[in-house]
C-alpha cells in the first residue's frame, strides 16, 4: 500500500535502516554479529587466567542460559584457576575436617591437595595406584577408585589401607572410576575399565567383566551388581533425598548423556534417559556429576571446544540452564569450601574453583 511519503520524507535514521547496504556497512555488520556470537565462545579462552588482568564483573564465563539459573550466579565473583601442571586431572573430594580439595593427576600416578587457608597445592600421596574418582565416607576416611590397582581402596585414619572391593565373582574388577556413598554407609561405583584399556591411565590388560554399576555394603562388605545396562558407567551421584541415582554413560555407538534410577533400598529401578549432553547441534561427553540442594544437576563437559566445554548445569527435570566456559576439558566437579558453595572443578591439565549461590547436596 502506498503511503505517499517519499525518502527525503523520511527521518534520517529510517531512512539509513531502509538504505541498501554497501560492501564496507555490510562488513561492518557481518563482523560485529559474529562477533557477538563467538565472544561467549572466546572469552575463556582468551582471559588471563593468571589473575593479573582481573576479570569484569560479573564474569562472562558463567553464562545463564534460562532464567532460573540467575538465582544460582553471584555477580561479584570470578572463575579462579587455582592449581596448573597435570596431566589428566580427575575425583576431585573435599575434605570437610582438613579444609582442603583433594584430587587425582592419573598419568603421574599422584593425588594432589590443595589447602583452603592458603592455597597451598602439595603431592597428597605418591604413587596412588593411579586414582580416578575420590570421595570421603560419614567417618572422613578417603575411599579412592585406583585404576591401577583395578580396586576400590579406603584409607584409614591410622594410615593403613582396606581394600573394599577388587573382584567380581572371582574375577578383577575392569577399573574403577568414581564413586559415591550413601547414608546408609554403602558405597556405590562405576566400572567402565578405562583405566586398563592403555598404560598411560593404569595398567593395561583384559577387561574380563561386563561394565558395570556396584554396591559395597556397609554392614557385611559384599560387592553387589546393581545394573550393568550401560556401556560406560562413569560420573555417579545421588539426588539430594538419595532417592534417584544418576549415572553418566561414556560409551556406545551413539552418545547416551546421563541416565537416572530410582533408588529402592540396595537396587537400582525405573532406567530412563535424564539428558543428553546435546547442545546447539553438537554433543560432547559429560563425566563427573554433582547435585546441589535443590537437585539441579551440575555436570562436567568436554571433547567439543571453547563454548561447551567446562560444566553444564540442569535442573531436576533435565532442562540445561546454565554454563560455566573453561579454556580446556572439564573431567570432574565437586562443592566444597567452609559452606559447600564453592565449585570446583578439574580440567584436564588444571583446577578450577567459582563461588555460587547454592551448596553441595552431599559431603563431598
Amino acid at each position: 500500500m502506498k503511503t505517499g511519503r517519499t525518502p527525503e520524507s523520511l527521518a534520517p535514521a529510517q531512512r539509513q535502516r531502509n538504505a541498501p547496504l554497501d560492501r564496507r556497512s555490510f562488513l561492518t555488520a557481518t563482523a560485529a554479529a559474529a562477533t557477538a556470537v563467538l565472544a561467549p565462545a572466546l572469552r575463556a579462552a582468551e582471559r588471563d587466567w593468571t589473575g593479573r588482568r582481573p576479570v569484569r564483573y560479573p564474569d562472562a564465563d558463567i553464562v545463564v542460559l534460562d532464567k532460573k539459573f540467575d538465582k544460582y550466579k553471584i555477580g561479584n565473583t570470578p572463575i579462579q584457576r587455582l592449581h596448573t601442571g597435570t596431566l589428566w586431572a580427575e575425583g576431585p573430594a573435599w575434605s570437610a575436617v582438613g579444609r582442603f580439595l583433594l584430587w587425582s593427576d592419573i598419568p603421574n600416578n599422584r593425588q594432589m591437595r590443595w589447602l583452603e587457608e592458603d592455597g597451598h597445592v602439595s603431592v597428597f600421596r605418591q604413587p596412588a595406584g593411579n586414582s580416578n574418582g575420590n570421595t570421603f565416607d560419614w567417618e572422613g576416611r578417603q575411599i579412592a577408585c585406583e585404576h591401577g590397582n583395578r580396586r576400590v581402596a579406603r584409607y584409614e585414619h591410622n594410615g593403613k589401607v582396606t581394600v573394599l572391593a577388587d573382584k567380581w565373582q572371582g574375577k578383577p574388577l575392569n577399573a574403577p572410576n568414581d564413586a559415591v556413598v550413601h547414608p546408609d554407609g554403602g558405597i556405590w561405583f562405576t566400572d567402565p575399565g578405562y583405566g586398563s584399556m592403555m598404560n598411560y591411565e593404569g595398567n593395561k590388560g583384559p577387561l574380563e567383566i561386563k561394565e558395570a554399576v556396584y554396591r559395597i555394603d556397609a554392614k557385611t562388605g559384599k560387592l553387589e551388581l546393581v545394573t550393568d545396562d550401560l556401556y560406560k558407567p562413569n560420573g555417579l551421584c545421588f539426588s539430594p533425598d538419595y532417592k534417584r541415582l544418576y549415572v553418566v554413560d561414556t560409551g556406545g555407538p551413539t552418545r547416551q548423556g546421563i541416565r537416572v534410577y530410582d533408588v529402592d533400598g540396595a537396587k537400582l529401578r525405573n532406567s530412563r534417559k535424564f539428558t543428553s549432553m546435546e547442545l546447539n547441534g553438537k554433543e560432547g561427553v559429560a563425566d563427573g556429576i554433582r547435585a546441589d540442594v535443590d537437585g539441579n544437576i551440575w555436570a562436567s563437559a568436554g571433547w567439543v571446544g571453547d563454548g561447551y566445554d567446562g560444566v553444564h548445569i540442569f535442573t531436576s527435570e533435565g532442562q540445561r540452564i546454565g554454563q560455566i566456559l573453561l579454556p580446556e576439558i572439564c573431567s570432574n566437579v565437586c562443592f566444597g569450601g567452609t559452606k559447600r558453595n564453592r565449585l570446583f572443578m578439574t580440567g584436564s591439565q588444571s583446577l578450577y574453583a567459582v563461588y555460587v549461590e547454592t551448596q553441595g547436596a552431599h559431603i563431598t
